[in-house]
């Protein structure tokens, strides 16, 4: 058993799970934006950013390592120290004619912090909470992971683009904002520091320990683990290439087939009222779920995830000039994602059912991040060779795979429905 010296989960479960999104939202979404501004091809954003995925997607083989070596504390505690300094580094160097490499190297160093952030701070929390408590609040979790997206996507986008029309430079106005992020970082890592309980864990001998390869291997024999792997990687076929171009589309001037919106205005749509429609699509999806369970609502919820990309076809041809199509766009695109989310993550719920469930979790949401990052690398090259109009209908062409492994995949019915007590 653990020994605790308990401070109350009400102070510190916020603020690091606010500290692990922060981080990501920067190096994954944000990153995008600031490149579009300092005027990186499509392409390029497509590809580079969509490889700073590879982090997440390969942190189960590093994750042992956390078990045996150090404590989760001292772990996250240097991670986000590191992030700190490399979010610095992001603003000291934009303005270098080198500043794509560079800023690309800083975000890589900081992907790696933050995926093992991730990892000694999910542990953490199942270590210093009992059952119970872990129940509790994990709506707190989820809660304070979707602020950190409104702080990054919103509030931190609206200062890029505030101070891009002050200065009227735009890499001036990102070093300033990326300064101002290690600042935010720094700061949250202070409060982590005073606020999350020192924990003395308890660690099995090496010889005790199931090995990697048989954790391994038993993931890869789960029945049906064929189809199951193929829904993990199509499912977002469509979105994941929608997600790394729809900021570009907003940004890009009307001449050449974007709608010409400002930073600010962009932060606004994807970063407030877009965040607050996936939260809501979210949390009806997991009560939806929870009624019925998976088998009633997978194919309801594959249609409410892929759908709704087609309006960005529209968008595209028609080029409206008033903000609230666009924003209509968003809110129903985000919404059906988030209720269309729900189904995907109850799904890796039941892939990683039976031994080593920890472990296989963590291998299915490694599938995960490679079905976003392997198609997320080519839709850069999608865009600039069909423009937009003609990207946005091949992404609802790519949504057809998603559709199928919805249809093909193999679960029990009832599985994530709540059982009467």
């Amino acid at each position: 058993m653990t020994q605790n010296k308990s401070k109350n989960p009400w102070f510190w479960v916020p603020s690091l799970y606010l500290t692990e999104s922060v981080p990501y939202v920067i190096i994954i979404t944000v990153s995008v934006i600031m490149y579009k501004k300092l005027g990186v091809s499509n392409a390029d954003i497509g590809l580079y950013t969509s490889f700073l995925y590879l982090p997440w997607v390969i942190k189960p083989i590093w994750s042992p390592i956390l078990e045996l070596f150090g404590n989760k504390k001292k772990w996250f505690l240097s991670m986000q120290l590191i992030l700190s300094l490399v979010f610095l580094g992001v603003g000291f160097t934009t303005g270098l004619d080198q500043f794509f490499i560079i800023t690309l190297a800083f975000f890589w160093m900081g992907a790696f912090a933050s995926a093992t952030n991730d990892i000694a701070s999910d542990g953490l929390y199942l270590i210093a909470l009992k059952p119970a408590q872990q129940s509790f609040f994990v709506g707190m979790r989820s809660t304070f992971y979707r602020v950190g997206m409104i702080t990054g996507q919103g509030l931190i986008v609206i200062l890029a683009g505030y101070l891009e029309e002050k200065f009227g430079d735009p890499a001036q106005a990102w070093s300033w904002t990326m300064i101002g992020v290690s600042a935010l970082m720094l700061i949250l890592t202070g409060i982590n520091y005073l606020t999350t309980p020192t924990v003395l864990e308890e660690r099995s001998k090496p010889e005790d320990q199931p090995k990697f390869g048989k954790i391994f291997a038993t993931f890869f024999t789960k029945k049906n683990i064929g189809l199951s792997l193929g829904f993990v990687l199509l499912y977002r076929l469509g979105e994941s290439q929608l997600v790394k171009m729809a900021s570009p589309f907003f940004l890009d001037e009307r001449v050449d087939g974007g709608l010409g919106l400002s930073t600010t205005e962009v932060g606004f749509i994807y970063g407030t009222v877009g965040v607050i429609a996936l939260l809501t699509g979210g949390i009806l999806g997991g009560i939806a779920i929870s009624r019925h369970g998976l088998g009633r609502w997978m194919m309801p919820m594959a249609f409410a995830i892929n759908a709704p990309n087609i309006g960005y076809i529209f968008l595209s041809w028609l080029q409206p000039e008033r903000i609230s199509f666009a924003m209509t766009v968003v809110v129903i695109e985000q919404f059906g994602y988030g209720f269309g989310f729900a189904a995907y993550m109850i799904f890796l719920i039941f892939l990683a059912e039976g031994a080593f469930k920890t472990a296989h979790y963590a291998l299915a949401t490694g599938f995960m991040a490679m079905g976003m990052m392997l198609p997320g690398m080519l839709s850069g090259y999608m865009q600039e060779w069909l423009g937009y109009p003609g990207f946005f209908v091949w992404v609802v062409i790519a949504t057809i795979p998603g559709f199928l492994m919805a249809y093909l995949a193999k679960y029990p019915r009832d599985f994530g429905k709540k059982t009467e007590a």
